[in-house]
């Protein structure tokens, strides 16, 4: 039976509400305060959420945030509700809020039953996705990851055989070369380990805590940013723009996001062109974002793209086996962001990952 829990300070509507939904068939809970219909989604997480807008405690806009936030809330299927004609939340705004449907007072049963029938719909629907999506992870960790492993290790076998056995006839130079070639496979080995090891963990336990202060995270993201660029010599390319912003996450995970955009932006793009990675906060969120001007990608490569999809492999042999971008956005929606990329092909990337923004004091805004 599905669970609907609906909050509205109007009491009136609130039985009639249950008597239609009970009467459909519907688990209902129902309450008059957004504060008590937060504290029971987070007790007992329902399939879907009808919440009024205009509430004299907590208005519903603050309850669709706080919702987004929680990693264990932030997919809920939640649909706003408003008795004004004119509302000081338009119905597109409540969509760019969060809101999965908008409902205008009064309404009849007919409509109310038709949406929260779509709307269950659709959270099927999305949970079919993520389980594909997560079985496609699955099937491409056994078919890649011995290729990823054993690449990088043949690499440094390889050579360590050539500098044990030729040593004495290398000069410095070529020894140095080697000695690079040997750092950098171990490097690639090491990070796919990781980020393998951390999909696991996230897999495991997706609600891992962190925050960090807005001088932290902006230091943070240029150090790591910096790094990577020094890594591939392409110091130079480097743009940092923004600045100081709050972002929900812990130093690891705020570090292995941005190497991963990063190195994968310095990987698409040749050397000479820039690499953005900008830090910004509007219209409620703070932005993280990590731009190339490399081959990109056209609209169809954007559509069929994968947790470990890798396009002209042949051509472009991708290091990470898209390991990176699948730790990317499972990291992000377990901290209650999301994450989009735009591409157009010989134009370059972009890569957005975006957070709720939360007020000095903690509260959200509203």
């Amino acid at each position: 039976m599905k669970h609907i829990l609906v909050i509205d300070d109007d009491r009136a509507l609130l039985l009639a509400l249950e008597a239609t939904l009970s009467g459909a068939g519907y688990l209902v809970e129902t309450t008059d305060s957004g504060q008590d219909g937060l504290k029971r989604a987070y007790e007992r997480v329902p399939d879907l959420i009808l919440c009024d807008i205009s509430m004299p405690d907590l208005a519903g806009t603050t309850v669709l945030q706080a919702l987004r936030v929680d990693p264990a809330t932030a997919n809920l299927q939640v649909v706003l509700m408003t008795g004004k004609a004119r509302d000081e939340v338009s119905m597109r705004s409540a969509m760019d809020l969060g809101a999965d449907d908008y409902l205008e007072k009064p309404f009849g049963p007919d409509a109310l039953l038709r949406c929260v029938a779509s709307r269950l719909h659709r959270r099927e629907l999305n949970a079919r996705v993520a389980e594909q999506t997560y079985e496609d992870l699955r099937h491409a960790l056994h078919s890649t990851l011995p290729h990823e492993f054993f690449t990088p290790l043949a690499g440094i076998l390889g050579l360590a055989e050539l500098l044990r056995q030729d040593l004495d006839h290398l000069g410095r130079e070529e020894t140095l070369g080697m000695i690079r070639d040997i750092e950098r496979s171990g490097r690639r080995l090491h990070r796919t380990l990781s980020n393998y090891l951390r999909l696991l963990e996230l897999e495991a336990d997706p609600t891992s805590e962190g925050s960090l202060d807005p001088k932290t995270a902006w230091t943070l993201v240029s150090a790591t940013a910096t790094a990577a660029a020094e890594r591939r010599e392409r110091v130079a390319d480097l743009r940092l723009e923004g600045g100081p912003q709050p972002l929900p996450l812990s130093e690891p995970n705020l570090s292995t996001l941005v190497e991963e955009l990063v190195d994968n932006a310095l990987s698409y793009s040749r050397g000479g062109t820039p690499v953005k990675v900008e830090l910004t906060a509007d219209a409620g969120h703070v932005r993280l974002s990590v731009a190339d001007k490399g081959r990109g990608m056209n609209e169809q490569q954007l559509k069929r793209i994968g947790l470990f999809r890798q396009f002209d492999r042949s051509t472009y042999e991708q290091q990470g086996l898209g390991l990176g971008l699948a730790l990317v956005k499972r990291m992000v929606e377990a901290h209650g962001g999301t994450a989009a990329i735009s591409s157009s092909l010989g134009a370059g990337t972009t890569v957005t990952l975006a957070w709720p923004l939360r007020p000095a004091g903690g509260t959200l805004t509203s």
